[in-house]
């Protein structure tokens, strides 16, 4: 890995040194937040808005700089022409406010910008909801890309991860009502729900694969960001899941934990955590970089990027390793970038999701709000990591059998039959060690003979029949299967361990 680099950018200001007491940071409001993805939470919304207000006298209290009126600006008429021709001739009755959102959506999406968005006061109050302690939906956080609605990550121990939803699994339709074209505010009010109801989603798993359904109940989701376990030879275990508002100061505690517990080496593991707070994300890096180095920089637009050094707080002094994936991005990368580029940490897995702009949501009068993005951020080195994600220093991949789609549980398997389906439950047998016979999507006589065998083993009624209480029995022994074996996370500790005999 090439030294450090200690200069500016070209051009840029003075570094600033991350100083928590100060709690200065980068001159954003507090909510200004690095989104991995628009949608908080698929059990939530997130913010944004710009405002018209209007009617049919056309009066808006909006005053540009040259002092004015909305009304006297050139650039406005051609809405209003097109406003009061729909007014006027639309053939049915036409709601004021519905006609103003949707404008004000449309400006938003000419952006081309997935992460830049409008919501009208109902979305806002479900992204305040977002930010408590908890919430209610299934769990999972998604982003609108080309008109489809994708999954970036399920959070950790929620109803969307317990179902088998994986990061990039596109949502074609929700209890039957497609979602195409839809903003990821729009998809959100869909999905998600009070406690105990359940609600349908219709996924697309890989660019030809046919749809499958997934039946979820919605679940209280509690904001819990820091997991922490000790694992063999002293060598601790903490998985991060978002950037949220206290997970810097849970990360702190968990680490003392693990101290206490005699921790020689640590893994930080950000997979699948789709990003959250830029402060957040400041604090948590400077545990990890050196006093005086960077740890990344800040450009605004029109401007030269403020590049922003670790501080003399404290820091993490065992080895240290960091696990990645296609679902870090974002706040997750900003600490990637720090780790690579300015601890010289070792980065193991898969190439991050690649997010380098920044959002500012603003609230407005109404209750509305607008979510643009404001900035981009570079790595300690100069480097824009957006669409691009930042590589390992060891590529490990996923096993096949972790990417599996759902078995719809409510769906009875039985010999005779042949399915996509079928053939997915073939593989999770044969990967959780029970022999199917070919796998070929035939449910066949060696199928229905492992079947019979897992349900011997779970202790349930032996039928040879795969539904029910068989088929998530199925898909726990897998999950069971990918916790244990995660060569992501055996590859990162044996990398701590080489460290710690240099």
């Amino acid at each position: 890995m090439e030294e450090e680099n200690e200069k500016n950018t070209p051009g840029s200001e003075e570094p600033k040194e991350y100083q928590p007491p100060a709690n200065r940071y980068i001159r954003l409001k507090p909510f200004s937040l690095v989104m991995l993805i628009f949608g908080l939470v698929l059990a939530t919304a997130a913010v944004t808005f710009f405002a018209l207000t209007t009617g049919e006298e056309k009066v808006v209290e909006v005053v540009n700089p040259q002092n004015a009126t909305a009304t006297e600006r050139k650039e406005f008429k051609k809405f209003y022409d097109a406003y009061d021709e729909v007014k006027k001739n639309y053939y049915d009755d036409i709601d004021d406010e519905t006609l103003i959102n949707g404008a004000i959506n449309g400006l938003v999406e000419s952006l081309g910008d997935p992460f830049s968005d409008y919501l009208n006061e109902q979305e806002a109050q479900q992204l305040n909801q977002s930010i408590s302690s908890s919430f209610e939906g299934i769990g999972a956080e998604i982003q609108e890309a080309n008109g489809y609605i994708k999954v970036v990550s399920p959070i950790k121990n929620s109803p969307a991860e317990r179902a088998g939803l994986l990061p990039n699994d596109v949502i074609m339709a929700v209890d039957g009502e497609s979602i195409h074209g839809m903003s990821s505010s729009e998809a959100v009010l869909l999905i998600r729900g009070e406690k105990g109801t359940t609600v349908t989603l219709s996924v697309r798993r890989g660019e030809s694969a046919d749809p499958f359904d997934v039946k979820i109940e919605r679940d209280v989701i509690p904001i819990e960001t820091v997991y922490a376990e000790m694992m063999e030879d002293g060598i601790a275990h903490i998985q991060i899941t978002s950037f949220s508002e206290h997970t810097a100061e849970e990360l702190v505690t968990a680490i003392d934990e693990m101290e206490k517990e005699g921790m020689k080496g640590l893994v930080v593991d950000v997979r699948q955590n789709p990003g959250g707070m830029l402060q957040t994300a400041i604090k948590i890096s400077d545990l990890f970089v050196e006093e005086g180095k960077n740890l990344f920089q800040y450009e605004d637009k029109g401007k030269a990027p403020e590049v922003y050094v670790a501080s003399n707080g404290q820091k993490v002094k065992v080895p240290v390793a960091l696990v990645v994936d296609d679902g870090s991005a974002s706040a997750s990368e900003i600490l990637a970038g720090a780790m690579k580029e300015s601890a010289h940490i070792k980065l193991i897995g898969i190439k991050t999701y690649g997010k380098g702009t920044v959002q500012t949501p603003k609230d407005m009068k109404d209750g509305s709000n607008l979510k643009l993005t404001t900035a981009k951020w570079l790595t300690p080195d100069g480097n824009w990591i957006h669409t691009k994600g930042i590589e390992p220093d060891i590529e490990v991949p996923y096993p096949s059998y972790a990417s599996l789609p759902y078995l719809d549980p409510s769906e009875a398997m039985k010999t005779g039959m042949v399915s996509p389906s079928i053939q997915s439950a073939e593989e999770m047998l044969k990967a959780v060690g029970y022999d199917p016979g070919e796998v070929d999507g035939l449910f066949d006589k060696e199928t229905e003979n492992a079947v019979e065998q897992l349900q011997k083993d779970l202790s349930l009624n032996v039928t040879g029949v795969l539904s029910g209480d068989t088929t998530f029995g199925l898909m726990n022994k897998l999950r069971e299967k990918i916790k244990k074996d995660d060569p992501q996370l055996k590859k990162a500790k044996e990398v701590v361990l080489e460290e710690l005999k240099k």
